[in-house]
C-alpha cells in the first residue's frame, strides 16, 4: 500500500464520503470518583460526509459501548443511554467552517431521544489518495472532533455521592471523534 503526501486543512469539494469504522473511534470521558477520567467508545460506528450540502452525518449504536461487563448493563440501563427505547445516538451537522485547518461544526445532537445543538471543533487533514494492496485506489479524509456536553440536557441524570459528599460522576461528558472517511472505490 503506497500513500500520496496528504494536503491538509480543506473538506472535499465533491462526493459523498463514507466514515470507516475500523479506522474510525468515537468515544467519551467522563470524571469518576471525582479524581479521574473514565473512557469508553462505541464500536458501531457509522456516518458520512455529503461535501454537496457540507453534511456531516453519523451515528453510534449505545449497544456497542465497549467496557468491561459490569459497566455495561448499567450504561445500557435507563440511568444512562436507555438502549432499549434509544438504540443509536445520533449528529447531523447544521453548518461547518474551515480556517486555516481548524474545523468548526455545529450541529444536533440526538440522546435518549433528546435533540440538542452542539459545537465541536478539530482539525481536518486530507485528502489522500491511497493505492491498497488489491490494486484499487481509494481517496481519504481524517476528521478530528471534540466537544463538552451537560449528560443532564440529555436526561443522563444518574449519579450518586461519595464519602465525602461530592458527587461520583460529573457532569460534563469530553465527545471524541476521530475519523477516517474515504470514498468509493475506483480501479
Amino acid at each position: 500500500m503506497s500513500v500520496e503526501s496528504p494536503e491538509t486543512g480543506r473538506l472535499p469539494a465533491t462526493g459523498v464520503w463514507t466514515i470507516d469504522p475500523l479506522h474510525s473511534t468515537a468515544g467519551f470521558r467522563v470524571r469518576h470518583h471525582a479524581v479521574a477520567s473514565f473512557r469508553a467508545r462505541f464500536a458501531d460506528l457509522e456516518g458520512t460526509y455529503d461535501a454537496a450540502t457540507r453534511t456531516l452525518r453519523g451515528s453510534v449504536g449505545v449497544d456497542s459501548v465497549q467496557v468491561i461487563d459490569m459497566l455495561r448493563d448499567h450504561l445500557q440501563s435507563d440511568a444512562f443511554f436507555d438502549a432499549a427505547n434509544n438504540p443509536r445516538i445520533e449528529f447531523v451537522s447544521t453548518s461547518i467552517a474551515v480556517d486555516g485547518g481548524e474545523l468548526s461544526v455545529d450541529g444536533d445532537l440526538t440522546m435518549r431521544g433528546v435533540r440538542r445543538p452542539v459545537h465541536a471543533t478539530g482539525t481536518i487533514t486530507g485528502p489522500s489518495r491511497v493505492q491498497h494492496y488489491d490494486g484499487t485506489a481509494h481517496d481519504h479524509i481524517g476528521i478530528d472532533l471534540a466537544t463538552t456536553i451537560d449528560r443532564r440536557d440529555f436526561g443522563v441524570n444518574f449519579n450518586n455521592e461519595l464519602l465525602d459528599g461530592r458527587l461520583n460522576l460529573g457532569w460534563h461528558v469530553d465527545l471524541e471523534l476521530e475519523l477516517e472517511l474515504t470514498t468509493p472505490v475506483d480501479g
